[in-house]
């Protein structure tokens, strides 16, 4: 009976250890189980951020700067029939390279590489113009010889242009005269929407419209009252 008694209490024992060490192997179970768990979770919330900055598009980059001083003049488009009509004075073809200056929506440069293959160089002062004449570039499909240059008129080198177009005011084409004469090369053409260039005469005067258009040729050798 007494080894009966003792068998059992041995039994009892093994069984109670048994099950402490299978309590204890399941609770280390769950502890691995939640190790591996938590540093994968942790893992994705740290990558969450990552991945929603690389899901968001680039900031567009842009070419223009803040303007440097107020423009010489407000922004009036030239009428496309105008345009035209000084591109055809300015016997605008593939081989030439057009400068216009104050260029606003870049219709006389757009118009130029459509119309008749050339080149077109738009000037302005004011970043608002040049981003939407490269908009407007873009849309007609001739960004590879359309360009659009944030720059002081005053400031930009004109030895390249072999047809300068320009709408600006009495004043400034006066101001500007000079830097037309010593920069361009002589027998090219330069054409006004509006206004002439005081005692410069012009060779060729036209009513376009209701508006007037004035074409000059750069003399080789400039009269000095002119300069």
């Amino acid at each position: 009976m007494q080894t009966k008694k003792l068998l059992l209490g041995v039994l009892t024992g093994i069984s109670v250890a048994s099950l402490s060490i299978a309590g204890c192997t399941t609770q280390q179970d769950n502890v691995a189980v939640e190790s591996q768990q938590t540093p994968a979770s942790t893992t994705a919330a740290q990558q969450e951020p990552v991945n929603n900055t690389q899901a968001q598009a680039p900031a567009p980059t842009t070419t223009t700067q803040p303007q440097e001083r107020p423009a010489d003049v407000p922004y009036v488009p030239t009428p496309q029939q105008v345009v035209d009509r000084m591109l055809k004075l300015g016997q605008v073809d593939k081989n030439d390279v057009v400068y216009d200056l104050g260029s606003g929506d870049g219709r006389i440069p757009i118009t130029a590489a459509q119309k008749y293959g050339a080149r077109g160089i738009g000037i302005d002062i004011d970043p608002e113009r040049i981003q939407e004449a490269n908009e407007n570039a873009r849309k007609a499909g001739v960004t590879d010889r359309v360009e659009f240059r944030q720059q002081d008129l005053f400031q930009t080198d004109l030895s390249e242009a072999t047809v300068v177009t320009l709408y600006l005011l009495p004043d400034i084409n006066v101001k500007l005269r000079p830097k037309l004469l010593k920069e361009l090369k002589p027998g090219t053409l330069v054409v006004s929407h509006a206004f002439d260039m005081g005692e410069w005469k012009p060779e060729r005067v036209e009513q376009v419209e209701g508006r007037t258009v004035y074409v000059w040729r750069i003399p080789k050798n400039p009269p000095a009252n002119l300069l």
